[in-house]
């Protein structure tokens, strides 16, 4: 989750709304590569999720790598909540999880550099505390009744209101994991392009990423619980947004879209204010309830641009967020397989015309598909196993043309296409066979 926004004067009419989304174009030149991903803490002792507090904590774990590495704490209250680092982020997500947000980068070996460098600094502060971390897109075992809550306002203010617009939300908040591409733009059409082939090809991520067939020790049915939780968590913020693909898709109709999602808060002063269900276009006009007579700030608005999640989302970059943590090679492969898809013309324009045929009903039935299924799912006549195999020939190519030698990245989804296996296969396989039906296991199989 993000942290809180800073500066920018009060807004003055919306036109400055689209200009601040407009204002993250860059050159090609100038593109860079932000992965996020996620991962589950956990007490190696007796396998339950890290408190916050304590000799074996989340705090312990960023307090040791803020003496050890010079990352520089940020605060909220008297709490630690995350360190920075030349361009780089580690936060909590509201359970516990821990997330790195890469620095930009300009290749994808540098991406897999920085993995590797940030989980050689986490096993440095976790290992001797008896602290281990998960890649997997669902906490396999724990309830809800298990998790702690970070110190955070604005998780305290989402989990009541998850309560109330959906079926799933904390179940998100608290339990999943994933595995996030950040990627430039170079122009409105540009945007338009690459969002309508993100949305599109999200269902190939979460098939080829799916590694969450557990929860709360049961099988549950799906390959991505994570991707079934998103499919009912709060229906005015998430989802494949088909006005995207309508004409006159570009920067004004996203900020109408954001404006007409309702507020989570507003961040005054190290303080989240309640602004829960209230609206941004009256926050323009000096009537939001929480704060009468206030107008926004540009922070304001970058704030609440954080609360929508759709499945591909617009800030000042593109984020691709369809699929689930996993292995280091998995979280590795897919920014591979976006750079390769959307930073080549000559790849994005394959891609595009791959899926510009498509229905909403038929990439919302790949995604659900996608979540139950994994790589055997299909939707609309498209098999995604099939879909995942031209997808990887176009992303391939689109590397090949960087001359980087960075396709080699992809290989661990070739593997799953070929054998038509992904992670959630491959334990499953496990909790049939060798693991003679022992949950238990899960945490060493998937241990970073």
């Amino acid at each position: 989750m993000s942290i809180p926004q800073s500066g920018g004067g009060p807004i003055e009419h919306f036109d400055a709304l689209a200009a601040y989304v407009a204002s993250g174009e860059k050159p090609k030149a100038d593109w860079r590569i932000g992965t996020e991903h996620e991962k589950f803490g956990f007490t190696t002792g007796d396998l339950l999720p890290l408190p916050y507090e304590g000799a074996a904590s989340v705090r312990a774990m960023l307090e040791g790598m803020q003496a050890r590495f010079g990352w520089t704490p940020i605060f909220e209250q008297d709490k630690i909540i995350g360190l920075t680092r030349d361009g780089a982020n580690v936060s909590l997500e509201p359970g516990g999880a821990y997330e790195l947000s890469g620095a930009p980068l300009e290749t994808l070996h540098q991406t897999a550099a920085e993995f590797d460098a940030h989980m050689r600094e986490v096993a440095e502060i976790a290992g001797p505390m008896g602290v281990g971390f998960l890649g997997i897109g669902a906490a396999p075992v724990w309830t809800h009744e298990q998790m702690p809550m970070m110190p955070k306002g604005r998780y305290r203010l989402m989990t009541d209101y998850m309560g109330r617009v959906g079926t799933h939300g904390t179940q998100m908040m608290y339990r999943t994991c994933t595995v996030q591409v950040n990627l430039d733009f170079a122009s409105e059409a540009d945007m338009v392009q690459k969002m309508r082939v993100a949305l599109s090809l999200q269902p190939v991520a979460t098939a080829l990423c799916a590694s969450s067939p557990f929860f709360e020790g049961k099988l549950n049915g799906h390959k991505s619980w994570r991707s079934r939780i998103w499919r009912d968590l709060d229906g005015a913020r998430t989802g494949m947004l088909p006005f995207m693909f309508e004409e006159g898709a570009g920067y004004e109709r996203w900020v109408n879209y954001v404006l007409d999602v309702p507020m989570y808060f507003v961040y005054r002063d190290g303080h989240y204010i309640n602004a829960l269900g209230q609206s941004f276009r009256d926050f323009l006009n000096g009537k939001l309830p929480a704060l009468p007579g206030e107008v926004p700030t540009l922070s304001d608005w970058a704030d609440h641009m954080t609360t929508v999640f759709p499945e591909a989302r617009v800030k000042k970059y593109i984020e691709m967020r369809g699929a689930d943590a996993g292995s280091r090679d998995q979280m590795v492969a897919l920014p591979a397989l976006w750079v390769g898809l959307t930073y080549d013309q000559g790849a994005l324009d394959a891609a595009s015309d791959l899926v510009k045929g498509w229905s909403h009903e038929t990439r919302e039935g790949l995604r659900k598909a996608a979540s139950i299924a994994g790589l055997q799912g299909e939707a609309g006549g498209v098999r995604l196993q099939e879909m995942a195999a031209r997808v990887l020939e176009i992303s391939a190519a689109g590397l090949a043309a960087r001359g980087l030698g960075e396709e080699v990245l992809l290989d661990p989804f070739r593997e799953s296409v070929a054998s038509g296996k992904v992670p959630a296969d491959r334990l499953l396989d496990a909790f049939h066979g060798d693991w003679q039906g022992d949950i238990s296991k899960v945490y060493e199989a998937t241990r970073l």
